[in-house]
């Protein structure tokens, strides 16, 4: 499968390391073609206390993909009685996705993560490549993500700087991409764990940025 199919696919995800943890973000919306077949689609899965997972691409693949990584986190917390280390993660997930090339996920996926050595974010693609970055995007709406995110995105940002720059790429995204709508999930991780952003908090930040 070309890469450039799965970019295609009707989402924006976004994932940043921040000074003190990591903000991974999707939109909402699930199209067929040019119909909209839902509007407030799960994207975002929590795998563990400390990981979160962003989607891009089928559904049906995506969410077998979660649940692998989760029972995978979780039987490494179990049998070795420690977190599973966020690059672990990002390499067994690789190997997964590396298993199929030949028939594959169709999927794009950012998955972030907060441990002992910080906050990361890595990118993984439909053949099993994963890569370690600052910043990263996938979907439909990435390229409109990445514009924002050149420009404003710096080291050191804070969590609350993080959340307000991934609403504003989404925004980005969501204005010129058709494929991509709906609301905006958020999650941060840190050394307190995993947490969702509430949507009312989200439209709030939503609606004073626009001003």
């Amino acid at each position: 499968m070309d890469e450039n199919e799965v970019t295609k696919t009707g989402t924006t995800t976004v994932g940043m390391v921040c000074k003190d943890g990591v903000v991974v973000a999707t939109e909402t919306r699930a199209t067929m073609g040019t119909l909209i077949a839902h509007k407030t689609t799960k994207k975002l899965y929590k795998i563990d206390e400390h990981i979160a997972l962003a989607t891009a691409g089928l559904v049906g693949d995506l969410q077998v993909l979660a649940r692998y990584l989760n029972a995978e986190a979780n039987l490494y917390r179990l049998k070795r009685e420690m977190k599973m280390p966020v690059k672990s993660a990002a390499t067994l997930m690789s190997n997964i996705l590396n298993q199929r090339k030949f028939y594959p996920y169709y999927v794009q996926l950012i998955l972030g993560g907060y441990d002992e050595t910080g906050g990361h974010v890595y990118s993984l693609d439909a053949a099993g490549g994963a890569i370690p970055d600052k910043y990263t995007a996938c979907g439909s709406g990435s390229p409109y993500v990445f514009g924002v995110l050149e420009d404003n995105y710096k080291d050191g940002l804070s969590i609350d700087e993080g959340i307000n720059l991934a609403i504003r790429s989404i925004t980005a995204a969501t204005s010129r991409d058709s494929a991509s709508g709906g609301e905006i999930n958020i999650a941060i991780i840190n050394k307190d764990g995993f947490k969702e952003i509430p949507t009312e908090e989200i439209k709030k930040r939503t609606q004073k940025l626009a001003k």
